[in-house]
């Protein structure tokens, strides 16, 4: 997510430097020969004391504590943001910093299964929604100057609130990942009994199981970080579920037609 922020922005010049922070000298040296940033650096101070706007990619529960940690290298007036995939907790502690600068919680709606700059893509935030969830202090300059960024990346800029972005997020993001990751558990308990289920494995379950792919320690913390979102999509697909099994094993034919009609309906609705 990262790298490919920053290689859109050093290839259409939207900023005058770009600078990443990275933890290791050998991403940072590659960052570098890759072109994907002006300038990278293991050094907090020499990457955010110049830094108008610092953008948070790392997994959430780490971010939290960046925050603090980096908050003396901010410089006033600087725009503290984030692409974490929760809102809440981030927003909590964003609230916390100092009043010099200016935080507000973002999340581009995009992201790939595979992490690292090697995986960079410079078109990934193309007509994505971008979520704006700024806090109460935020001004509206700094909500502006986001808006635009977002814009300037051919992305979509959508506002809203932290908890309500953590609730539609947990339907249409987390649940779908776990649906994904327990897909793949029940069939590899087929597989147990019969190992050539792998071998008719086709495009059907390689679509619906793609996403039980992502960076589980990612995942990790988009889990645990909107956990009660979460549980509570996953009580609403466990009915979903039961009004389909109910329909299967009595041999309600009406009941199974018009729940599966009511789910294709609104997919080809969503995706034409």
């Amino acid at each position: 997510m990262g790298g490919s922020l920053a290689m859109r922005l050093k290839q259409d010049q939207t900023c005058r430097v770009v600078v990443a922070l990275l933890r290791r000298e050998e991403a940072a040296r590659e960052a570098e020969s890759l072109g994907v940033v002006d300038r990278a650096t293991t050094n907090p101070a020499n990457a955010l004391r110049d830094a108008d706007i610092v953008i948070f990619g790392t997994p959430v529960r780490i971010l939290l504590k960046q925050l603090h940690t980096f908050a003396d290298f901010y410089k006033s007036g600087a725009i503290i943001t984030d692409m974490g995939s929760t809102k809440r907790a981030i927003a909590a502690e964003m609230s916390k910093l100092p009043p010099r600068v200016y935080p507000v919680g973002s999340h581009p709606m995009c992201g790939k299964e595979v992490a690292g700059l090697s995986a960079a893509e410079a078109t990934l935030y193309q007509d994505a929604t971008w979520i704006i969830s700024p806090l109460s202090r935020t001004p509206q300059g700094a909500i502006k100057i986001l808006r635009e960024l977002a814009l300037s990346l051919g992305a979509r800029p959508l506002g809203l609130e932290p908890d309500r972005h953590d609730k539609l997020t947990a339907a249409i993001s987390h649940a779908p990942y776990l649906l994904s990751a327990g897909l793949v558990l029940a069939a590899q308990t087929v597989a147990d009994e019969d190992e050539t289920l792998w071998k008719v494995a086709a495009s059907g379950f390689r679509d619906t199981s793609r996403i039980a792919a992502s960076d589980v320690n990612m995942m990790m913390d988009i889990l645990l970080t909107n956990k009660d979102a979460a549980s509570d999509m996953l009580q609403r697909i466990q009915q979903q579920l039961n009004a389909l099994v109910q329909a299967l094993s009595t041999d309600d034919e009406d009941a199974l037609h018009s729940l599966l009609q009511t789910a294709a309906a609104q997919r080809r609705a969503l995706y034409q």
